[in-house]
């Protein structure tokens, strides 16, 4: 029997490489299917049914509260901050604290964000900082499943902004490094037992591994920290 699970793009690599150890480990197979977060919490509230769910907390909030996943399974998995990034041997400005990624943001032809937490949070920084109306016309906006590394390596966006993990990996980018502390933000992905899995056991197995120390490394190597 197989276990299959859906998530957000943001743990697609992790999960993969987590889910080939558990395979091999324990001769169990795990089918992750990755879309855009907003489309998979719709998929899980439309009644598709899948084993286990990897999203961020909020959405794994609605949906225990809406019980569409158990919420007595819940474990946190991993998180991840946003990282800047541009294209390959594109200048560097610099993100040293948050007056220069303001000024780097006024300064770009395009910036570019996902419709995932990541843009929900930038979306309200740069309203804070007041140029939200001046830089309205150059936002780039990435597909839902469509990493913000992808536009910027086409040269469809200058300047992106992403979950470091969605970041790592993709060719033809550089990675200036992480917004600094006093305009971070962190992500916390949690897994849940699906309300109607079809292999419940298994689920809650795959669940324990995710929340287990023995997948740290993993998480650290894909861009993310462990939750504990």
């Amino acid at each position: 029997m197989r276990i299959t699970g859906i998530s957000s793009m943001a743990t697609r690599n992790v999960l993969d490489a987590l889910a080939s150890t558990f395979e091999a480990q324990y001769g169990q197979h795990v089918e992750m299917e990755s879309v855009g977060g907003v489309a998979a919490l719709r998929r899980i509230e439309d009644g598709e049914a899948f084993d286990i769910v990897v999203l961020a907390s909020d959405a794994i909030d609605r949906l225990a509260a809406s019980g569409h996943v158990d919420a007595a399974s819940r474990v946190g998995i991993a998180r991840s901050g946003v990282a800047v990034a541009v294209r390959a041997g594109a200048p560097h400005p610099s993100i040293d604290d948050e007056s220069a990624v303001r000024e780097a943001v006024l300064a770009a032809r395009s910036i570019g964000y996902s419709t995932g937490p990541s843009g929900v949070y930038l979306t309200r920084l740069f309203e804070r900082w007041g140029i939200a109306e001046r830089i309205a016309s150059r936002i780039v906006q990435a597909p839902p499943g469509v990493a913000v590394g992808t536009l910027i390596a086409r040269g469809e966006v200058e300047l992106g902004f992403q979950q470091l993990s969605e970041m790592i990996g993709v060719e033809g980018i550089d990675v200036l490094g992480m917004l600094p502390p006093e305009i971070q933000t962190l992500t916390v992905f949690e897994g849940a037992m699906g309300a109607k899995a079809n292999a419940p056991q298994l689920a809650r197995a795959f669940l324990a591994f995710l929340d287990s120390s023995a997948t740290d490394g993993a998480k650290i190597e894909h861009g993310m920290e462990p939750v504990r």
